[in-house]
């Protein structure tokens, strides 16, 4: 099966094929260099189409962000930044002078000209130009049949839909530009969720099942986003048969009917990417000839271990408290509530040179494939040393993160060394299965079906139950990373399934707690504890007690009504002067 390739259309989108000096975010003229004779023929719109795609990463030549402000690293997919500092599962890392913008983010106090958030708006509304573009172009072409502008049409308006929706879960209230759209100072004040629903449904109903091409959307991915728009919109009952027929008949776009992979690791491994899990990612490449990282995972180019064989730059180290949330107890639960008061031992203050012994409680498997421990393995590249290799413990903590690592036997296939911090080629995964299953469950909680919720939970606990062979072992030779695993774990593990959820409110507690878990550091927590309405709550617990092991997160708050959102930027609001007015409104609270 083919590859889906975007570079090079990326690379001409970002330097010059619609070059304009705009006053807007969107505003700029649907073609320049290329006229449009070029363009508007089946060949010249599905470059288009391509280059639509191109725009997921939010990447743009030079580790620059799409869009042309900032740096990559502030428009990345992966939403590190604000997904999961924003949202706890992580410290920014790093020294607390470096990238200062993220503190503001980390501890709720980002403004309007927080230079991140005006970088991420522009890069996802480049998106939504993309598409716009397409559309424009394909309903001008001559040369298309009726059933290839139909498919074309639903891929890009698929691609809308993801822009759309990234910005609606980010500032909630933002302006709705379509190709059809003649004047692009439009007010943020009608909501859009509308459109956005709109948009997938037409893609749910005229995608197929399966693609040519690795990495374009099919029927079932847009089913599931649309599910998942009716999530966010707590329409319960409507996003769950949705998410239940996807579960039951969906399949990948090549072909694979959805499922979990045998091995969690596996999710986050350039040489298994594209498996059954994987219902929704960008594809990245390492060392695709552009000599550059653009398309090799450079949103998140400073989020290795410092002072490592990575080389850069020791940002994005989870939390003592996510650490803890993955103890459990003599049954193999986790302590919903009262985790931090188990909390699990680290290194913390311990030089790489002085004696350690790692926690030997019990724990939940998933911990040590998502977080790098003092003295476990870190993938094949030898114990993970502690303090060694962190840039600075009182701000970042004493962990490192390891869903975005490569590996050291396959780094010639899988690694891009073309910039001064890493690149790989481990996918995003945008929406992977066990985030469908538990988003199902949560729909079932919600609309009383407590055994379905259970159901689903716990056939994501049983990857881990019934596949004591992938938890993570200790190395045959600690000397001699590559040469393989032992017998022996790396640590205490302990997990089991959930008995019978005793009434919703311990089904919607226990559902939550999941997510958490499960998806750790991989962009959603924020965005999770917003649509809940938990924020206040959750986040005041996890800033009360990080702040006793890290100095980052001084007078950090989460204030109800204003931090379910960010801020819109105020370079865009003060772009968008119509008649010496604003066309945009600023958020509640900033």
């Amino acid at each position: 099966m083919k590859k889906l390739k975007y570079s090079g259309i990326a690379l001409l989108l970002a330097t010059g094929m619609f070059v304009a000096c705009k006053k807007s975010f969107l505003e700029r003229p649907p073609y320049g260099a290329l006229t449009e004779e070029i363009i508007a023929n089946k060949d010249g719109v599905n470059y288009l189409l391509v280059g639509a795609y191109g725009a997921l990463d939010g990447q743009a030549p030079g580790n620059n962000a799409l869009g042309g402000t900032g740096s990559g690293w502030m428009a990345s997919p992966t939403n590190w930044v604000y997904g999961s500092v924003a949202g706890g599962d992580a410290h920014k890392g790093s020294e607390s002078t470096d990238q200062p913008d993220i503190n503001a983010i980390a501890t709720g106090q980002e403004s309007a000209t927080n230079t991140f958030i005006n970088a991420k708006w522009k890069a996802v509304y480049e998106g939504v130009t993309r598409c716009n573009n397409t559309l424009k172009f394909m309903s001008r072409a001559t040369d298309m049949t009726a059933d290839e502008k139909k498919e074309v049409e639903a891929e890009a308006r698929f691609l809308r839909g993801h822009y759309y929706f990234e910005l609606k879960k980010m500032f909630n209230n933002v302006p709705w530009i379509s190709d059809t759209t003649t004047d692009v100072l439009q007010p943020n004040t009608v909501d859009i969720w509308p459109n956005i629903v709109a948009d997938f449904t037409f893609a749910m109903n005229n995608l197929p099942a399966t693609q040519s091409d690795l990495g374009r959307a099919n029927k079932w991915a847009a089913q599931i986003y649309l599910a998942k728009c009716y999530l966010y919109q707590k329409q319960y009952s409507t996003a769950l048969p949705l998410f239940q027929s996807a579960i039951t008949n969906g399949q990948t776009s090549n072909g694979k009917p959805y499922a979990l992979e045998a091995k969690f690791e596996n999710n986050f491994d350039a040489a298994a990417k594209n498996g059954p899990e994987s219902v929704f990612a960008i594809q990245m490449t390492a060392n695709d000839g552009t000599g550059t990282i653009t398309n090799a995972n450079a949103g998140d180019m400073l989020n290795y271990p410092y002072n490592s064989p990575f080389g850069c730059c020791g940002f994005f180290q989870p939390t003592q408290d996510l650490v803890n949330s993955y103890r459990t107890d003599g049954t193999g639960l986790p302590y919903l509530d009262a985790y931090n008061s188990y909390p699990v031992k680290s290194d913390m203050g311990i030089s790489s040179d002085s004696a350690y012994v790692p926690d030997t409680g019990n724990l939940d498997p998933r911990l040590d494939w998502t977080v790098g421990r003092r003295g476990l393995p870190y993938h094949d590249w030898g114990i993970f040393p502690g303090m060694k290799w962190v840039r600075q413990q009182n701000t970042g903590g004493p962990y490192a993160g390891k869903k975005m690592i490569y590996w050291q036997f396959n780094q010639n296939l899988y690694h891009d060394a073309n910039s001064w911090a890493p690149g790989s080629a481990i996918n995003v995964v945008l929406i992977r299965f066990s985030d469908v299953l538990l988003m199902t469950a949560e729909c079932a909680a919600q609309t009383g079906d407590l055994g379905t919720a259970l159901k689903y939970v716990n056939q994501v606990r049983h990857r881990m139950i019934d596949h004591p062979e992938n938890w993570l072992h200790k190395y045959a030779d600690n000397t001699k990373p590559m040469a393989g695993w032992s017998n022996q774990l790396a640590a205490n593990y302990v997990i089991n399934e959930y008995p019978a959820f005793a009434n919703q409110a311990y089904a919607l507690k226990a559902i939550k707690f999941e997510r958490k878990l499960e998806l750790a550091t991989e962009g959603h927590r924020y965005f999770d504890i917003g649509r809940w309405d938990d924020g206040a709550t959750l986040m005041k617990a996890f800033y009360d007690y990080e702040s006793t092991i890290t100095g980052d997160l001084k007078n950090a708050e989460y204030k109800k009504g204003r931090n379910e959102y960010f801020p819109v930027p105020q370079r865009q609001i003060d772009l968008s002067q119509k008649a010496g007015k604003p066309t945009l409104s600023q958020n509640g609270g900033y």
